[in-house]
């Protein structure tokens, strides 16, 4: 039972280093480690605001990038609208500008239509004309070249007039 019940003088002694060795820990350990754990427990809790700041910043340029992605699309929409709307608005006025032209051409063509109708008729009416002058001045040459041919014409022309 001696090994399980420590005598009075080892006890002392173990008493005395303890204290001694406590106060040395305390005077010269204990403080620089109270030091180092109050500057590492400094550090991490710096750690920690800046790792909140930076969280909350990331949430922040997050909700920045967002909106600035929605004005983009909404930018882009914007600008394709207007391009459609400008190209159809240059696709209208192309196809008035062409309707335009056709129709003018149209009533171009028409007028030189009518033109030259009224010039092809003038000519065949002055050629008509001089035929029938020619035909009748042979008719005439040839029917009036005898007397009986001559006295038959006039006696016709007197009947025609009594029949008027």
């Amino acid at each position: 039972m001696e090994l399980l019940t420590p005598s009075t003088g080892l006890f002392f002694w173990q008493l005395i280093v303890f204290v001694g060795l406590f106060f040395i820990l305390a005077k010269y350990a204990w403080k620089p480690m109270l030091a180092g754990m109050k500057e590492r427990e400094t550090f991490i809790q710096q750690a920690l605001d800046s790792a909140e700041k930076a969280k909350l910043e990331m949430a922040s340029l997050k909700s920045d990038n967002e909106k600035l992605l929605k004005e983009a699309r909404e930018e882009r929409d914007r600008i394709l609208r207007e391009a459609r709307q400008a190209a159809i608005a240059i696709n209208d006025q192309a196809q008035t500008e062409a309707k335009r032209n056709a129709d003018r051409l149209i009533e171009d063509a028409k007028s030189v239509i009518q033109v030259e109708k009224q010039a092809a008729l003038r000519d065949v009416r002055a050629q008509v004309a001089l035929f029938s002058l020619e035909i009748a001045e042979k008719l005439i040459k040839k029917n009036l070249s005898t007397e009986p041919a001559q006295k038959a014409l006039v006696e016709e022309f007197i009947k025609d007039l009594k029949l008027n």
